[in-house]
């Protein structure tokens, strides 16, 4: 992992406004496919959160029809899932005399890169369980959701479906349900789809007998792309892998808080090192500041008993499309 990047003066600088400030915290979660679509609850107000859970249903009977007949009783469980707040951050080095040399507003170009990065570490982690917290696992349940996806036999191959469209809103010849069956098979309804952006394509050239495409009146809307009445996204932060071809769910299941908005720091008098404890940047020595962002958030996936399965090993709001 680098620790000697900085902006130089090929790159140029400028401090950060304060009302540019504020536009990254409203544009991070539109560059993260997963918070777009997960559900926000209210932030933390300390580093975990606590939800309870149901965890087992109440019971109908009938009574007896006899005048004495006794009425049953039945019980609501509940169990407690958590949500813990971990930290993303990232130091910018820039040299004092490229800030007094330049006009140019440097942080409107550092800005969407910022965000970019931010919003493609969370992608990465909760999707696929890239660098993914120890808590963050724990409280999903699963190192990101294909992990869980797969452990669930949820993640299916396209060339077991006769097309595309059997694969994503069908089933094969056996009977097997495609990716938004599978869904459903476990008591969830999808609500939304995250795709690589090569998957666009895919989906426009699929047609029906006579040639025509399915999915041009219904995807094609102000650039919306729809599925069976959901929303499709296609990230372009990187964050999710070619081979996935489809990741499909109902999100509202996947819950995330946040601890500390991004926040900025000038930094002037720091010392910036490795892993190894290297002195890499003296500020203070080299004439230099630093850019420090952190923001602190966490995600669970709580996965509560509905009345279509009860196993919570086998019980996944999530399926998934290889190609």
């Amino acid at each position: 992992m680098p620790y000697n990047s900085l902006i130089s003066r090929a790159d140029k600088a400028a401090l950060i406004p304060e009302e540019v400030s504020r536009a990254v915290l409203q544009t991070i979660s539109e560059e993260s496919a997963v918070m777009r679509l997960a559900r926000r609850l209210p932030n933390m107000s300390r580093g975990q959160l606590r939800m309870p859970v149901m965890s087992a249903l109440a019971t109908g009977y009938f009574v007896d029809p006899s005048d004495t007949g006794l009425k049953h009783t039945t019980e609501v469980n509940w169990a407690n899932r958590y949500i813990d707040a971990e930290e993303i951050a990232v130091i910018v080095p820039i040299p004092e005399s490229v800030l007094d040399d330049e006009e140019y507003d440097i942080w409107g170009e550092v800005r969407p890169e910022l965000v970019r990065a931010f919003g493609a570490v969370i992608d990465a982690a909760v999707l696929y369980g890239t660098a993914l917290p120890a808590t963050w696992n724990v409280n999903m349940g699963g190192a990101g959701l294909v992990a869980i996806m797969t452990t669930a036999t949820q993640v299916v191959s396209l060339a077991a479906y006769a097309d595309l469209y059997a694969a994503l809103l069908g089933m094969t010849v056996a009977g097997v349900p495609g990716v938004f069956g599978q869904v459903e098979a476990e008591g969830f309804a999808v609500t939304g789809s995250i795709a690589p952006l090569a998957t666009k394509g895919r989906l426009r050239n699929v047609r029906d007998a006579l040639g025509m495409p399915i999915f041009v009146k219904s995807m094609q809307d102000a650039n919306r792309y729809d599925l069976d009445g959901t929303p499709v996204i296609f990230p372009t932060n990187g964050a999710i892998a070619a081979a996935q071809f489809i990741i499909s769910g109902q999100w509202d299941q996947l819950v995330y808080s946040v601890r500390q908005e991004m926040t900025y720091k000038i930094l002037d008098q720091a010392v910036i090192t490795d892993a190894a404890g290297n002195i890499v940047y003296n500020l203070a020595q080299q004439d230099m500041v630093a850019l420090r962002v952190v923001m602190r958030l966490g995600f669970a996936l709580p996965n509560p008993i509905n009345a279509i399965d009860a196993v919570a090993a086998n019980r996944c709001a999530f399926a998934a499309l290889i190609a």
